[in-house]
């Protein structure tokens, strides 16, 4: 054998060493997760940022159609084929994958520490001994309005709830607009967009919510039945057929312009930003009186966890650290406007509309929605007959009494305080 093929022999195989070694060293995490209109974000911004500073770790993003996601991780777990970074679903679906050994406890992830009790209570064990997700964002509720129409009628942004109704009747009185754009056909709007909205205010956020829980209060309390008795006024101000209106009807009559207000959760900002051809503003839920404190429901939506299998704990400890950096929280609530960081470093948001909703964590007590933790594990399912009722009461097939009678008298059937 000529020197000249020995060396390209030699040569060759050390190329092959080598590239054998670089693809042992990269280590590639896998992200599943139900949010496939997040996919370009992921690839385009976030993974980018996280590679750069971590080489050898590479990360895809996998995600599962949201209808399909629960039952396809719940099987992917049992095959032990899940991936290593879990997006994690609010409250009882994680708690449960955290229960049967899927999700790994993150007491010891140093990041934690940059987020509060109420942001991680989506993620944590009923006796707050464990944390197993990464808190990601909330969505915030209160109502989006057309300024166009507000300045032609001469409305200023009611803060009370007197000051809401009557900015209420004179667009109903003027007849150019439908006062406000929601439904109650598809129920869950009712209850969502309606109850859960306004409701803190009546109840003291995360206060009443913890009564609740303890059975100290019952939803037969004035504080429960008052937010209904407010709902039951909406009727007047939803327009014709509101009873049959879906949520898309909804969201086309406001952003079409002929609706002045829309109970809204932040995550419709990106979409109507596309849609809607005028100027548009936001206040939070009006409080009862001139002086009093004002709550927000700032619902814990998404956070991310690992994967107690994974064959990369290590690196996906470094991912899971990342998200819950400053750096992460910045790019991704921007990147996704409506979907705002849990992180305690406030992030300053470059859309006008979702830095207006997440402006009110500064002046306002944030809470979240009163059925989502402990109290929706039995049947009947609080959330759900909730969404039922809330219907009921704006339609006025049910008055606010009836209706929390009901959702009370179900809670009962299953639920039993501290036991």
């Amino acid at each position: 054998m000529g020197s000249t093929t020995l060396k390209s022999l030699l040569m060759a195989t050390s190329i092959l060493a080598t590239a054998g070694f670089a693809h042992a060293a990269d280590t590639t995490l896998t992200i599943e997760s139900w949010r496939t209109d997040d996919l370009a974000i992921w690839q385009e911004k976030l993974i980018p940022a996280f590679e750069a500073k971590n080489p050898g770790i590479k990360v895809k993003f996998a995600p599962t159609p949201p209808t399909e996601y629960d039952a396809a991780l719940g099987a992917r777990f049992d095959a032990g084929s899940a991936g290593d970074i879990i997006t994690c679903r609010p409250f009882d679906k994680s708690l449960v994958q955290f229960q049967h050994g899927n999700l790994a406890s993150l007491n010891d992830l140093p990041g934690m520490k940059n987020f509060s009790d109420v942001a991680k209570a989506a993620w944590t064990t009923d006796d707050g001994k464990d944390s197993f997700c990464v808190p990601m964002a909330s969505v915030i509720h209160g109502f989006i309005y057309n300024k166009d129409a507000f300045e032609k009628l001469g409305i200023s942004i009611p803060t009370t709830e007197a000051e809401f109704f009557a900015a209420l009747d004179k667009i109903k009185k003027d007849g150019t607009y439908i006062p406000m754009a929601m439904g109650t056909k598809d129920l869950w709007e009712a209850a969502t967009m309606g109850y859960q909205n306004i409701g803190p205010t009546y109840w003291k956020g995360e206060e009443g919510r913890a009564k609740l829980i303890k059975g100290e209060e019952k939803l037969t309390d004035a504080d429960w039945v008052e937010p209904y008795k407010v709902l039951a006024k909406w009727k007047d101000y939803l327009g014709d057929g509101f009873e049959a209106q879906t949520y898309p009807d909804s969201q086309n009559l406001f952003t079409l312009g002929r609706a002045a207000i829309y109970p809204a959760g932040s995550w419709e900002i990106g979409l109507f930003n596309t849609q809607a051809q005028f100027k548009m503003g936001a206040f939070p839920p009006p409080v009862k009186n001139a002086g009093d404190a004002c709550y927000i429901s700032d619902h814990n939506d998404i956070g991310v966890g690992l994967n107690s299998k994974s064959a990369h704990p290590e690196e996906s400890k470094k991912f899971l650290e990342w998200v819950a950096s400053p750096e992460f929280a910045e790019i991704y609530a921007n990147a996704l406007p409506g979907f705002f960081s849990l992180n305690s470093t406030a992030v300053k948001m470059q859309d006008p509309l979702a830095q207006e909703f997440v402006s009110w964590r500064e002046k306002c007590k944030p809470t979240i929605r009163s059925t989502y933790q402990i109290l929706s594990r039995g049947t009947p399912n609080l959330e759900n007959e909730t969404w039922v009722e809330s219907a009921n009461v704006i339609n006025g097939t049910d008055t606010p009494e009836a209706a929390a009678k009901k959702l009370q008298d179900g809670l009962d059937s299953w639920y039993k305080p501290g036991k």
